[in-house]
């Protein structure tokens, strides 16, 4: 079987489990410039370039990865959120992008050996193709659909080097960004699984680019994606309602990674574990999840709680829905007979 396949096997077993934040765990360790740096030659500030460190500081990455594992994650996901040269730019990294994305690949892929699964995190970059910057100019772009699609094949190729299952296109805020990154992956290869986790803004369901739930599926369901949910944007409890429209929707694996809660007024997250994993229960108990881990602010502890609170629970059973021809503006909108 290829991990696709080995994947969804081991999901109609069980509900399988994602790692958590590196952002978390690289902060806890309060790193200094020069420890981003390392002996690269760079004209730019490298405090915050977390993807560098997968060049720089390789083994503190790999143990952040292997601390995930050992707190019982199935789905181990790349240090590239921002690997990518639209990203980069802003540390004037450019040229080092398909390095660390190998480099990152690499890492992940010989701490999950062969019984784990790796997902390259690929991260909606810092620009929007829905919207415009200027609100002097509605029709203004600072990036086109092309070039940013040139961009994700760049990272996509290095990862797919470095020896991933799967690409993660994750935290998308603009349905159009995310579109162009479907775009890469299949230029990349056809056959290459994706992955995909939407970022609501507001507690009505929508992401940046105004998609709701069900538009943001109609959207992007011709890409037949091997998981499809929610990540980032609040706590569990708050994006429960929206992994339960989903549920209903999605004939495919659903994955949800909720934060720590909501972060407090420093910008941290005091959620403790057991209070993160008692709030994904309830998605067990509701039979509306597949896959579920952490986004910001949730640590190796709380990815351990939230894996043995699932254990034993009957994993969501995907829906026959069906087949009809399904549209979206911001809206969906499907066409019966």
């Amino acid at each position: 079987m290829n991990a696709a396949e080995r994947l969804r096997a081991a999901a109609a077993t069980r509900i399988l489990v994602k790692d958590g934040a590196y952002g978390t765990q690289i902060q806890e360790r309060r790193l200094q410039e020069a420890d981003y740096r390392g002996s690269l030659s760079l004209s730019h500030d490298q405090k915050g370039n977390n993807d560098l460190l997968n060049l720089t500081r390789p083994a503190l990455i790999r143990e952040i990865a292997q601390s995930f594992a050992d707190a019982g994650a199935d789905v181990l996901a790349t240090n590239t959120f921002n690997a990518n040269r639209i990203s980069q730019a802003d540390y004037g990294a450019e040229g080092l992008v398909r390095e660390i994305n190998r480099e990152a690949a690499r890492i992940i892929r010989e701490v999950a050996g062969p019984d784990r699964f790796v997902a390259g995190a690929i991260g909606p970059t810092n620009k929007t193709l829905s919207l415009s910057p200027n609100v002097n100019d509605p029709g203004y772009r600072e990036v086109d659909f092309d070039s940013v699609s040139d961009v994700y094949v760049e990272q996509i190729e290095a990862l797919v080097e470095g020896g991933i299952d799967f690409v993660l296109i994750e935290t998308v805020f603009d349905t159009l960004n995310a579109k162009a990154a479907i775009h890469a992956a299949r230029r990349v290869d056809p056959e290459l699984p994706i992955m995909l986790s939407m970022t609501i803004t507001d507690l009505s369901g929508r992401n940046l680019s105004g998609h709701s739930i069900e538009a943001f599926w109609a959207s992007v369901r011709h890409a037949r994606p091997l998981t499809i949910g929610l990540n980032c944007s609040f706590g569990a409890a708050q994006l429960r309602p929206h992994i339960a429209a989903l549920n209903g929707l999605a004939d495919t694996l659903v994955m949800a990674y909720p934060n720590a809660g909501l972060p407090n007024d420093l910008g941290a997250y005091d959620e403790c574990p057991e209070a993160t994993a008692r709030q994904v229960r309830d998605w067990a108990e509701q039979g509306i999840v597949n896959i579920v881990g952490g986004c910001c602010g949730t640590t190796p502890a709380h990815i351990k709680a939230i894996a043995e609170t699932v254990h034993g629970y009957t994993p969501r059973i995907i829906p026959a829905v069906e087949r009809l021809t399904r549209l979206a503006g911001i809206e969906p909108m499907t066409l019966a007979a």
